[in-house]
């Protein structure tokens, strides 16, 4: 039981909170709270101690909600690794956001009510949780259908993807390559048209070619970004994730995922990865490959 929550938690998961996307969020947030706090007054409300309006009273709730979503996940948006996103890392996100969104509706209190304990240990905790009580249930609603979303819009593309008619490859067989690498004596051709893919381990590069109904694989003392910048004139050579390097014309299935898409390629078993910030080239490229 524990290992499993344990590889849950580990699970890539896809990062959306940039650019647009991160004031789409707060935005709804903000109506959300808006309409929950008015129309349904989910806590104790006592009139008789208010400062202002009720309905103002939930628009400055509100508004602390939605600019504590920009300036932590605007901060977070800084520092963030999409490729490393997991679900672990995403709860602790939601976490970080709900407590300051109640501590800043702790810190206002003296502005909307008029009560001598304003400052009081029961009401920073009574702040706090209500934040998580709320959020938790605004959590259940947005993200599975954000996951949803995510899911059926690269499934729908990845069977579009699939669908094209792939390049004849009985086509004029392509020159060796020589390629340069960090060690001279490790120096070789390439055959671009037995390349599958590129993997980077560290200081060295996992190269697979397809060999008959097999992939083969040596190890070279070179970078991908080495690897890559000798291969600019061949531009079905992409770069799908920080990590690998595919030959889109080898791709022999692409699958779609909430996370994104996963790549099968000929005469290998293993799926390689598409990293979200890459999915926009990925499907252009693919579809002139």
């Amino acid at each position: 039981m524990y290992s499993n929550v344990q590889d849950f938690l580990k699970q890539p998961y896809p990062y959306y909170f940039k650019g647009k996307n991160l004031w789409i969020l707060a935005t709804v947030i903000f109506g959300m709270s808006m309409g929950f706090n008015y129309f349904f007054e989910p806590f104790v409300v006592y009139r008789p101690e208010h400062k202002v309006s009720y309905f103002w009273i939930s628009m400055i709730h509100s508004l602390n909600a939605f600019f504590c979503v920009l300036l932590i996940i605007g901060l977070n948006n800084l520092s963030v690794n999409e490729d490393k996103w997991t679900v672990r890392k995403e709860i602790a996100l939601i976490a970080g956001v709900l407590l300051m969104i109640g501590i800043s509706q702790f810190l206002v209190r003296d502005f909307i009510y008029s009560n001598p304990d304003n400052w009081s240990i029961r009401y920073f905790l009574e702040e706090i949780r209500n934040t998580f009580l709320v959020g938790v249930l605004f959590a259940i609603i947005l993200v599975p259908m954000n996951y949803l979303r995510l899911l059926k819009a690269h499934l729908k593309t990845a069977k579009s993807l699939n669908s094209q008619q792939q390049l004849d490859f009985s086509t004029q067989r392509e020159k060796l390559l020589p390629i340069v690498t960090q060690q001279k004596s490790d120096d070789f051709d390439l055959n671009p048209e037995e390349f599958l893919f590129a993997k980077s381990e560290g200081n060295y590069l996992e190269i697979y070619f397809e060999k008959g109904d097999t992939a083969n694989k040596v190890l070279k003392r070179m970078t991908l970004k080495e690897f890559e910048s000798q291969l600019q004139s061949f531009p079905h050579f992409f770069k799908t994730h920080r990590s690998f390097l595919v030959n889109l014309q080898k791709v022999a299935q692409v699958k779609g995922n909430a996370q994104g898409y996963q790549l099968k390629v000929k005469s290998h078993s293993d799926s390689l990865p598409v990293s979200r910030g890459m999915i926009d080239d990925f499907e252009r490229k693919y579809k002139v490959s």
